[in-house]
């Protein structure tokens, strides 16, 4: 039996948590934690590369799973560290345009979950 495997989702997933992790948790972490600008993301960067699926043997699956990087970077036409740079600018880009696009979203939402949590409880009366 074959799988389909999107390879290159699983590469940028990845890779957005390693940009991320580079910024500072406030906002930017914080922000892209939030369920829709992290898809929004995702989306901005993938629509940006091409995508690269194959079709593998779950035996295949298996082993590829544990050498996934090797195997989508034998599968670009770029050198790896050429992909890896790449991806990320692209990552960077798609952090800076949500940001500009989204501020004042971002912001609101940020300041309520942050306000929700240090208001005083009524519950005590």
């Amino acid at each position: 039996m074959k799988t389909v495997v999107n390879l290159t989702q699983q590469s940028v997933l990845g890779e957005i948590e390693n940009v991320l992790d580079t910024y500072p948790y406030r906002p930017y972490q914080q922000a892209f934690a939030i369920p829709d600008l992290r898809q929004e993301l995702i989306a901005f960067v993938l629509n940006r590369i091409p995508c690269l699926y194959s079709a593998i043997s779950d035996e295949q699956l298996l082993m590829q799973r544990c050498d996934k990087e090797s195997w989508l970077n034998n599968k670009l036409p770029r050198s790896p560290l050429e992909q890896q740079q790449h991806l990320q600018r692209l990552i960077h880009e798609g952090i800076y345009s949500i940001f500009q696009e989204k501020s004042d979203w971002i912001s609101h939402h940020l300041c309520e979950s942050v306000q929700a949590g240090c208001e005083p409880s009524h519950w005590f009366g």
